[in-house]
């Protein structure tokens, strides 16, 4: 990204600037369109159209430009509001979080000592408990008074055709050959505004009962998941890093590979994984640049982003970079997949979109993962494969695959009150993604990290959407004791951030002679007795 040497700027023209000026402001403006993502939602949409080829090319970039932008101050100019209703929603959800804090909560906890922090974890979700509880009645009796103003509807007329759409029997026909259908699609959980008020306020009452007992936050973290004496050793989680994302919004035909995540072989050290995994990111840099590769980007996740049209050409580019590097695919590095399987379902034809053009019934879905894993034995994890409404697929793919693979679910996962409150449910997964979010306090996250190790099902610690420079994250997930943590590429601050702090974390454990070994990977068998599949007959398809 580049200003032009010829152009005009406030009323300068740029080929009067001294050559140290200009190049502060070529500076200025690639941080600037940095800063907003351009570049990368510029390709996006150029990568999109791309595939799509619309007949108004002009036309399809305007209805584009229409979804990002924000409401336009000039009254001459007008557009639909497309895309920016979540974002006036999210920043609303932070004032009502600024207010909440400001005065409800800070009288609430004041004068609590900082280090009960069960008890104030209490008082907070008490707290959000009557703010839902009030929204819930005012609601109610606001759509009572919309009953009462409402005037009466007339009962629809009594078709006198009813009995030729009887007659209609070609398409009725059709039904005789009778078609498994998909569950329906669960309604989303409502995200209440200001929630966030609750997690933030949590976690700088840890922040605060470690700072004034003189140890490190995951030290505490660490003394609070503890009932009895705190574990002599603690190990590290090992990192997933996402090194390529090639889904749907990645502009090519595969859409499956939401993320492919690089897991460094236990044992090594945070040191040489980052290095490793850097190593690997700059020699897939090369190939991004190669000739006729086709457009790249550096994604919202900090990794590559890129199209491919068939699903075997990033696993033999990522073959290729390991064998350049002397890395051996599936044991210095296994991989993982983010499936993004929620994201891939047409519902009109009830089946999921793999490949532009290519459909697959939740049930062919099973046969499909098991002999990708077949051709590439380096995968050992699947991130939300389905969609959480695909229980009885969710127990099949288990069945099958969980002895050589992890079955993770992320946003096929219930939601943290809901896994508190109604349990961990049927074994449908080998572990799920947590995450620190909305009214999520430090004491739910015990709970859920205890309730998950007596079910034996893995820990992992997961960025939420909102990226922050905080790194409390490595923290947390050091503390708990989680298995792996998920924080996207090696870009970007935000993540880079948490990275640092990681290796921090493990510097200060080696020197203090308490930094525990990571275990081999372990593969916790699910459902195998209950299947009545032949796992055999579909690997030989």
């Amino acid at each position: 990204m580049s200003v032009s040497g010829g152009q005009a700027v406030n009323g300068r023209h740029s080929s009067s600037l001294e050559p140290r000026d200009f190049y502060q402001l070529k500076q200025r403006a690639a941080e600037y369109y940095r800063s907003n993502a351009v570049p990368q939602r510029m390709q996006q949409v150029l990568n999109t159209m791309f595939y799509e080829k619309p007949d108004d090319m002009y036309g399809h970039l305007s209805v584009c430009f229409a979804a990002m932008s924000n409401c336009c101050s000039d009254p001459n100019y007008t557009t639909q509001d497309t895309g920016n209703n979540d974002n006036e929603e999210k920043a609303q959800s932070v004032n009502i979080a600024l207010e909440w804090v400001n005065e409800p909560l800070n009288s609430l906890l004041k004068g609590l000592f900082p280090a009960n922090q069960i008890h104030v974890d209490k008082l907070l979700s008490e707290y959000f408990q009557r703010k839902v509880e009030e929204d819930e009645e005012q609601t109610k009796k606001d759509n009572e008074e919309e009953k009462l103003t409402e005037p009466e509807s007339l009962p629809p007329p009594v078709s006198a055709a009813f009995g030729d759409k009887k007659k209609k029997s070609p398409k009725a026909k059709k039904s005789l050959v009778i078609e498994k259908n998909i569950n329906p699609r669960e309604p989303p959980e409502s995200f209440f505004p200001g929630s966030v008020a609750i997690g933030a306020v949590s976690l700088a009452i840890a922040k605060a009962a470690a700072r004034l007992q003189n140890i490190i936050l995951y030290l505490h973290i660490a003394s609070l998941n503890q009932a009895e004496e705190p574990r002599k050793e603690m190990s590290m989680p090992l990192p997933l890093i996402t090194i390529l994302e090639c889904g749907k919004s990645s502009g090519g035909k595969v859409h499956l590979l939401k993320e492919v995540i690089a897991i460094p072989k236990p044992g090594l050290g945070y040191k040489q994984s980052i290095k490793m995994i850097r190593d690997l990111q700059q020699e897939i840099s090369k190939w991004m640049f190669a000739p006729k590769t086709g457009p790249a980007a550096i994604s919202q996740s900090g990794c590559w982003m890129k199209g491919y049209d068939r699903i075997d050409q990033p696993f033999e580019m990522i073959q290729e970079v390991c064998t350049a590097l002397q890395l051996t695919l599936g044991d210095d590095v296994h991989l993982m997949l983010n499936c993004g399987a929620h994201e891939l379902m047409d519902y009109e034809k009830q089946r999921y979109e793999v490949i532009t053009g290519v459909l697959k019934h939740p049930d062919e879905m099973i046969e499909f993962y098991i002999n990708l894993v077949k051709q590439y034995p380096s995968i050992i994890g699947l991130i939300d494969p389905l969609r959480k409404e695909d229980v009885e697929q969710w127990s099949k793919l288990c069945s099958l695959l969980s002895p050589q693979c992890y079955i993770l679910a992320d946003a096929a996962s219930r939601s943290i009150d809901k896994l508190l409150t109604e349990g961990l449910g049927a074994k449908l997964y080998s572990g799920l993604v947590v995450k620190h979010a909305n009214q999520t306090t430090i004491s739910n996250l015990i709970q859920v990290a205890k309730l998950m190790e007596e079910n034996e099902c893995i820990f992992i610690s997961g960025l939420t959407d909102e990226e922050t420079m905080d790194d409390s994250m490595a923290d947390i997930a050091v503390g708990l004791g989680a298995r792996f943590i998920k924080l996207g590429g090696l870009c970007h601050g935000e993540r880079v951030a948490k990275y640092n702090r990681l290796l921090a974390i493990e510097e200060e454990l080696a020197q203090r002679g308490t930094l525990g070994k990571s275990p081999e990977h372990e593969f916790p068998v699910i459902g195998a007795e209950q299947e009545d599949l032949n796992p055999e007959m579909i690997l030989s398809n």
